[in-house]
């Protein structure tokens, strides 16, 4: 497999790092502590154009391909996490799924200003009682006329409090079962919906997450993304794309761990000399890279299978997977080479700790992903 990027490709990854180091780094601090919204990073974003990157130009989009979205997530959560995960869920999530699913009604409605960044979008798919199983939804939608009354809480859910239109799977045939759930796509100031408090998070605290309450939310049945009935199937083919997002946010935090410890391991000294040349702290940095261009491979690998028109369920999960332990590893090894140091906030490696774990958790746990590949590997 040939990774060699194109000259539009590496333009975009510098872009996006240029961008990640002067818009974005210098407030990162400031808005991890006070648990603000980067409103002004996200709208700038949109007019670069990183807000619909692989949405056709037909529809406001950059069209650009997934390799050079995975680049430029990276570039941007190295130096702030919620900024990806934010630009992740509108790309992979929102604009995804309005693009195959949506009528041209909903595209020129919804997808045009969500792909040039005049939007922001949200995915409802969590419930209280369905995480890992999305298919126990309890939200209900019921026909009446030309429209759909929905009733039902979601929660977990990323971009809640400032989306203008929430992406949403809602039950509208409880006999079928799974096969019964439908997609709508909501206006934020639909009369009955109702956004709860912003969560008080470990990590990515300047991204926003919160509980939506639907009661008796009027929703014209033309809302509606494919037919009805096609709400899993959509669900779970969105966030196949979508974990190609996160694996490309977790690899940002672990460069970013990684290019802090040594940093910092050229600069400490112990026993007169600088603590990188002491085999201990070199072997802890060897597994970082090695960890992170592992994962960097298979993530990039599931992005041109994409762009490919290739399978890439399993290729999505196992970069997913990989990547987010990669995360974890990372920023745990780099306070370690820290020591105190990396406990405090001054020396910003806390932040990437907190900030990774949620990469194991949201858009499908590290043990749904491995439920994934292992029935992606017996199917084959």
């Amino acid at each position: 497999m040939n990774f060699d990027f194109t000259e539009e490709q590496i333009s975009i990854r510098d872009a996006a790092r240029d961008f990640a180091e002067n818009e974005i780094a210098p407030s990162a601090v400031e808005r991890d502590l006070n648990s603000e919204f980067p409103k002004e990073i996200i709208a700038k974003l949109g007019e670069l154009g990183f807000m619909g990157m692989m949405v056709s130009h037909d529809w406001g989009g950059a069209g650009m391909d997934t390799v050079s979205y995975v680049l430029a997530i990276e570039e941007i959560s190295k130096h702030d996490a919620s900024v990806g995960v934010i630009m992740s869920v509108n790309n992979s999530l929102v604009c995804y799924g309005l693009e195959k699913w949506g009528s041209d009604y909903l595209k020129e409605k919804y997808l045009k200003p969500l792909a040039s960044g005049k939007m922001l979008g949200a995915f409802c798919l969590s419930e209280p009682e369905a995480g890992s199983d999305a298919t126990q939804q309890r939200t209900e939608a019921v026909r009446s006329g030309d429209h759909f009354i929905i009733n039902g809480m979601k929660n977990w859910i990323t971009n809640g409090v400032n989306a203008d239109v929430y992406f949403l799977q809602a039950m509208t045939d409880k006999s079928k079962g799974y096969k019964g759930i439908s997609t709508f796509i909501i206006d934020k100031n639909t009369e009955g919906l109702e956004v709860g408090k912003k969560e008080d998070k470990l990590g990515i605290k300047s991204s926003d997450t919160c509980t939506l309450g639907l009661n008796n939310v009027k929703v014209p049945a033309e809302n509606i993304l494919g037919e009805e009935g096609m709400g899993f199937k959509i669900a779970m083919q969105t966030l196949n794309g979508g974990r190609i997002g996160v694996a490309a946010q977790a690899l940002g935090i672990a460069q970013a761990s990684f290019e802090a410890a040594v940093k910092y391991s050229k600069q400490r000294k112990a026993f007169d000399s600088p603590i990188s040349n002491l085999q201990a702290i070199q072997f802890k940095i060897a597994d970082m890279a090695v960890n992170i261009e592992g994962a960097r491979l298979v993530v990039l690998n599931a992005a041109k299978n994409k762009d490919d028109g290739k399978s890439y369920v399993k290729e999505a999960s196992m970069g997913k997977l990989l990547a987010s332990q990669a995360a974890v590893n990372c920023a745990l090894e780099a306070i370690q080479i820290h020591g105190g140091y990396g406990y405090v906030r001054e020396y910003l490696v806390e932040r990437f700790l907190r900030d990774s774990k949620i990469t194991q958790i949201y858009e499908g746990t590290s043990e749904i992903q491995k439920i994934v590949i292992a029935r992606e590997l017996i199917k084959s």
